[in-house]
């Protein structure tokens, strides 16, 4: 059954109130999309989402429309990317190819791969290896925003790292087993992995900010962001959260 549609009056206004999100969320996902994806085709986008959003919400789940509405209009932003075409199938190959030597080396090891390692099993450079995570790291092989289950609430990666409240005992219980793992995998990153993690999600810097705290070029911010979340799209796949 279809949860009740909010009257109309209540639907304008909450689009009127998340207006911010929608230029919030739009700005935090500019470094995620190609080039020709514009910000005025994100906007649209997201105020499709918003819509959405507002027509499809239901507080007697006990969910934020906040919580509900970014998610929405974070995956009408992805859907209108697909629909341009941005996923080529060689760069999805080369995603694919990525995980999978991950996966196949963090279980010969026990650990997750250093990039020197990666690179050696893949047949390449050190360099050739950075290249290539800079070739997907726009391809979005995880963020800790993306979604851990295809509920309307959405839950992330992120979320398993706050206190959203509200929580019933089988959703603590999964989600002390989130925050775990998490902890796991950020033991393992390096040290300037875990950093460009804080800064580009809990201190929300961009890119370039990263870059000049960490004095290196945006384009080893983009190696170190992709290299962290593949560790972590790894363990996910690996762990008894995974939900395919």
């Amino acid at each position: 059954m279809f949860p009740p549609v909010p009257p109309l009056d209540d639907r304008s206004q909450l689009i009127r109130e998340h207006m911010p999100l929608v230029e919030l969320v739009v700005q935090r996902m500019i470094p995620q999309v190609p080039s020709f994806m514009t910000k005025e085709d994100m906007t649209s986008a997201a105020m499709v989402g918003l819509i959405d959003a507002a027509n499809k919400f239901d507080a007697a789940k006990g969910v934020k429309f906040k919580t509900f509405a970014e998610y929405r209009v974070r995956g009408a932003i992805l859907d209108e990317m697909r629909k341009l075409d941005w996923f080529s199938r060689s760069m999805r190959d080369k995603q694919n190819q990525l995980t999978q030597t991950m996966l196949r080396l963090e279980r010969q090891l026990g650990r997750s791969p250093e990039e020197q390692e990666m690179a050696a099993e893949m047949a390449m450079s050190l360099d050739e290896y950075r290249v290539l995570l800079a070739e997907v790291s726009h391809l979005g092989c995880v963020s800790l925003h993306e979604t851990l289950d295809h509920t309307e609430e959405g839950r992330s990666f992120l979320d398993s790292l706050e206190d959203i409240g509200g929580a019933t005992p089988s959703d603590l219980i999964e989600k002390e087993e989130m925050t775990r793992l998490m902890a796991e995998i950020l033991e393992e990153l390096s040290e300037k992995e875990r950093l460009v993690i804080a800064l580009y999600y809990y201190e929300e810097l961009t890119q370039k900010e990263i870059a000049e705290v960490l004095n290196v070029s945006e384009g080893r911010v983009s190696q170190l962001h992709s290299q962290a979340l593949l560790k972590l799209r790894v363990k996910l796949i690996n762990s008894d959260l995974y939900e395919p």
